[in-house]
């Protein structure tokens, strides 16, 4: 059924190569909100218009990410992962470059959207990979390892954005990418993907997702166990200004460090997480636990009335611990599927998971009109939770699942 298996030293090899990939991509992905303000003062943003202009250019990012999930899961099924990792990659690195050089909100927004493009292809490609080619009762530690060090270029681009201007830090993220793009030369393809490759099967195409009403339930299930991972983010932690206000706490809390410290837990977590399902030999296990943890320590800093900036901060990370199930929420999604439609389904879950985040604002906005700011987000992350740990409830656990299978 499978060809002989790559070495060792060659897995480990793909693995850090998807690892650093996903470093630059969460650096790149981050940049922008981290370097808003500087940029847009620099280039003459009054700043009655900073969070408006900031909003415009965050969802062509945001659109970019969306359209990308879609043709970069695509071409992934239909011509290989490794093309996709080279491709994606030298997308969003030069137009990183670029955005290096803009003068004005409208260029600044449209190559925004050219590296969400980019940027949307990176991560799928490489947990579809390094599932497909490490042994299937150890592909646990090769994605919690991609992640793991994948979300530390969060931290990495907080530094850099302040010991560097603001153009100098979206050519380092654009420098990193290229370097990169270098040292891939000579990985390998997954071998499934090969083996594929001589058989006449229908491959990339996402109508196959839809035509069977099981399996279009089994994709939803696998999108909605990742919906309370980027309310934490984009909401919880982003508008910790607003919400520490409402709370009455004794200073400004700051969202760029608190999404710092979130993504410090992100990263521990994501270990743990990896760790955990080894040792439990079940990945649902452990996505329950998390989901839990989410939704613990969301519920403790929205009822801290006269939070300390400390605690704050402490709850920033272990909120981030309960979000490092996005590893695993990737490998569960990539292992419900078969070989021809893998890549469709790994680029895009994570970036419509990104996505769910308009709508989950939108309904957020019509609650704090009603309730206020605080009800309104304690309402959204019990809800978001509860459909999250009803969808999980839902998939097979595939923790051990042999992957060289087609979708017909």
């Amino acid at each position: 059924m499978h060809n002989q298996a790559p070495k060792t030293k060659n897995v480990w090899i793909l693995v850090f190569a998807a690892a650093l990939g996903y470093f630059v991509d969460i650096y790149d992905l981050l940049i922008f909100s981290i370097v808003r303000l500087p940029s847009f003062s620099d280039i003459g943003v009054h700043p009655n218009n900073m969070r408006t202009e900031g909003e415009f250019v965050l969802n062509m990012q945001m659109g970019g990410l969306l359209i990308g999930g879609i043709i970069w899961g695509i071409l992934g099924d239909k011509y290989g992962r490794i093309k996709v990792l080279f491709g994606s990659i030298l997308l969003y690195s030069l137009a990183n470059i670029a955005n290096g050089f803009v003068q004005d909100v409208t260029t600044y927004a449209i190559i925004r959207f050219i590296a969400g493009i980019g940027l949307a292809g990176e991560l799928g490609a490489g947990i579809t990979l390094v599932s497909e080619t490490m042994h299937r009762k150890k592909r646990g530690y090769g994605t919690m390892i991609v992640a793991g060090v994948g979300v530390l270029g969060a931290i990495f681009a907080y530094f850099v954005s302040e010991w560097f201007s603001w153009r100098t830090a979206y050519f380092v993220g654009g420098g990193m990418g290229i370097v990169l793009l270098l040292m891939r030369i000579g990985v390998f393809e997954s071998g499934m993907y090969n083996q594929m490759e001589s058989k006449q099967v229908a491959r990339g195409d996402i109508s196959i997702l839809f035509k069977d009403k099981k399996r279009m339930a089994r994709y939803l299930y696998c999108l909605c166990i990742g919906l309370p991972i980027w309310f934490v983010i984009g909401v919880l932690v982003t508008q910790a200004p607003e919400i520490g206000l409402a709370l009455k706490a004794e200073n400004i809390l700051s969202a760029g460090k608190g999404v710092m410290i979130t993504y410090i837990g992100i990263s521990l977590g994501d270990f743990i997480a990896g760790f955990m399902a080894q040792m439990f030999k079940s990945r649902k296990k452990v996505v329950l636990i998390y989901q839990l943890i989410i939704l613990l320590f969301s519920c403790l800093y929205l009822t801290r009335e006269g939070i300390t900036e400390t605690e704050f901060y402490w709850l920033a990370f272990f909120m981030g611990i309960g979000v490092g199930y996005w590893a695993t929420f990737i490998t569960i999604a990539a292992e419900q599927f078969g070989t021809n439609i893998r890549a469709t389904v790994t680029t895009t879950a994570p970036n419509f998971v990104r996505g769910s985040l308009i709508p989950s604002t939108i309904l957020y906005g019509v609650f704090v009109h009603w309730f206020g700011i605080v009800a309104a987000a304690l309402i959204m992350i019990v809800l978001l939770t509860g459909i999250a740990i009803f969808a999980l409830s839902r998939l097979e656990e595939s923790f051990d699942k042999d992957l060289d299978y087609l979708e017909e």
